[in-house]
């Protein structure tokens, strides 16, 4: 597994009962050790963090990171500036202002952000999120026109916008002004709009292109506060206190699945914090519906308050979770949370139907192995829950997914793709488009949307696997699973745990950490409702661990773990068992690898 060296080399297999590789994550020793002495950390924390690439001048910011250390001057990035006067001129003015989001989290927590402000500042900013079914993703003409009929001067799209070109161009002909706050990836054709705020706009040099929209919004939340205080509008006036958002900053982030490094981690690291408090009634609301409870984390954010907002976007009423995380309303707030989590309880199901569908149809096809890609369509799945299909295929075939849901009525497939580490989708994506295989595309490294003619599917396939063939190579064979530390049932306790916790937020960019048992025994399992399965590892040295394996019923991990008795190999995460106040843990294992299969 670690080709014969360190801690783990002797367990003696080359593949795990999933066919991935395991190996130390590699980590410069000397580096880890500086660390181990300069900050008086354990030997398997300081080699983690050197692992993670972090060397001495950024090892005291990265366990301990800080908005007041890494906060960027807004005025790096393009249109900054020009976008907070616009804004700050319309709050003056009193406008007739509405902010136009996306229906997904991101775009429900950079709304809500921007209503928060506009209301600590006096104004009230209406929001209008289109229809996933009826409308489609992000701004259209019919949209703007309708919201100019009702009196609309200013809008600012946020989670989308950046590449409306024909919807802005409309909206200069009927005289609405637009200001984007976006962070996906761009053509070289940049709409004509008053402002256009994304890190990943081809002039921005804000260096900040891992930031979701929400985290784009809370830096012109800054720009905002800056300029209404050089024009004097705090004369008299609290300040808006920005810290108090930064729950919602964090959500997009989470949510969005971005890079959890530098700026964005310490956005991501206080505003889990805040959240913590949970002083939003709309998320403490949606909390108590989902059953959670403790300080937030990454888990609360994208496992337990995520999928509920997006349920609204996806199969029920696109603008629920935007209304959520802006009202100060309690009842309102538990009520468009109990209305989300029943939501969410549908999409399970729908998503259920669609994933097992779409498996097997992939599985149908004899050569679907050798795809770098797997693009699978068929009639009437529901556009709401195909982003997560794909994410469900992702996670089960490890290599991109797309999957498209096809209206035959409309002669149109709408379609999502969730991509593997190593392999830029997006940008594959608006390849495909650009050589007028799409009839729309765009996103960012790790997900993508597209709309395209069923009748060109056969083509955008080949030419997708094409495009991302040298990156899919390249990913398949970087495709490892890797350790940070080798542990027994006993050692793995909460002491572990809680030091390992210094290294969190975790997400892409800051891995969680993994850890491996060797030898161990299963005991007790027992197969759950939905494919989950919990059992007890002990091993040699006496120790006794719970552990929990998710949605491997049908898998051969699950067919071993389910082996009374039986000898195994496992990795996994730690995580905390608190139930009834045991102050605990767990392991939530990842993969398996079996002792008697020597050198597959």
């Amino acid at each position: 597994m670690a080709d014969g060296a360190g801690p783990l080399g002797y367990l003696g297999v080359d593949r795990s009962l999933s066919g991935r590789r395991w190996r130390e994550r590699p980590a410069d020793p000397d580096l880890a050790r500086r660390h181990q002495l300069a900050l008086g950390l354990t030997e398997p924390l300081a080699r983690a963090l050197a692992a993670r690439g972090i060397d001495e001048a950024a090892a005291g910011s990265y366990l301990a990171p800080t908005l007041k250390a890494l906060f960027p001057d807004p005025s790096c990035f393009a249109d900054m500036d020009k976008a907070a006067s616009i804004l700050v001129d319309a709050v003056e003015r009193d406008r007739r202002c509405v902010v136009f989001a996306d229906y997904d989290v991101d775009g429900a927590s950079s709304a809500a952000q921007l209503v928060r402000w506009f209301a600590a500042m006096g104004k009230a900013l209406p929001i209008y999120v289109p229809d996933r079914i009826t409308e489609g993703y992000g701004p259209s003409p019919a949209a703007f026109r309708s919201l100019r009929e009702q009196g609309a001067e200013l809008v600012v799209t946020v989670d989308c916008g950046a590449a409306a070109v024909d919807a802005i161009a409309c909206a200069a002909e009927i005289g609405l002004e637009v200001v984007v706050i976006d962070h996906h990836l761009m053509r070289d054709e940049v709409p004509v709009c008053a402002a256009l705020v994304n890190p990943n706009r081809p002039d921005c040099g804000s260096g900040q292109g891992v930031l979701a929209a929400a985290g784009v919004t809370f830096v012109l939340l800054a720009a905002l506060n800056r300029e209404a205080r050089r024009r004097g509008l705090f004369d008299g006036r609290a300040e808006p206190d920005l810290r108090q958002w930064l729950d919602l900053a964090a959500l997009g982030a989470v949510c969005d699945v971005t890079q959890l490094v530098g700026f964005n981690r310490a956005l991501t690291a206080q505003g889990l914090k805040v959240m913590s408090a949970w002083g939003n009634p709309g998320l403490k609301a949606l909390l108590e519906a989902a059953g959670g409870k403790g300080p937030a984390t990454t888990f609360h954010a994208g496992f337990l308050l995520g999928p509920r907002i997006n349920a609204g976007g996806r199969i029920g009423r696109s603008d629920l979770g935007a209304r959520l995380l802006s009202t100060d309303d309690p009842d309102e707030a538990r009520k468009i949370a109990l209305e989300l989590d029943a939501l969410n309880a549908s999409r399970r199901e729908v998503e259920n139907e669609v994933l097992e569908a779409a498996a097997r149809t992939i599985e149908r096809e004899s050569n679907f192995a050798d795809q770098p890609l797997l693009l699978v369509a068929a009639d009437d799945w529901h556009p709401g829950v195909i982003g997560i299909v794909a994410g469900r295929l992702r996670e089960r075939y490890r290599k991109p997914a797309i999957v498209v849901g096809i209206d035959r009525a409309a002669d149109v497939g709408k379609g999502s793709g969730r991509s593997q580490p190593g392999v830029n989708l997006g940008r594959a994506v608006q390849a495909a488009y650009d050589a007028g295989l799409l009839l729309s595309g765009g996103g960012h490294a790790m997900a993508a949307g597209l709309s395209v003619r069923p009748s060109a599917l056969p083509e955008l396939r080949e030419f997708l696997c094409q495009a991302i063939a040298a990156e899919a190579q390249a990913a398949a064979e970087a495709d490892a699973l890797e350790i940070d530390a080798l542990v027994t049932a006993a050692g793995a306790d909460r002491a572990l745990f809680e030091s390992f916790q210094q290294l969190a937020p975790f997400g892409p960019g800051n891995p969680e950490p993994m850890f491996a048992a060797a030898d161990v025994r299963i005991e007790r399992p027992m197969m759950l409702r939905g494919g989950h399965l919990r059992c007890t590892i002990t091993d040699r040295s006496g120790g006794r661990l719970k552990a929990v394996a998710w949605r491997c019923g049908e898998t051969e991990i699950g067919r071993r773990l389910m082996e009374e008795g039986g000898a195994a190999h496992v990795a996994g995460r730690l995580k905390a068992d608190d139930w009834n106040g045991r102050q605990g843990v767990e392991l939530e294992i990842e993969d398996v690898a079996d002792p008697r299969r020597k050198n597959v």
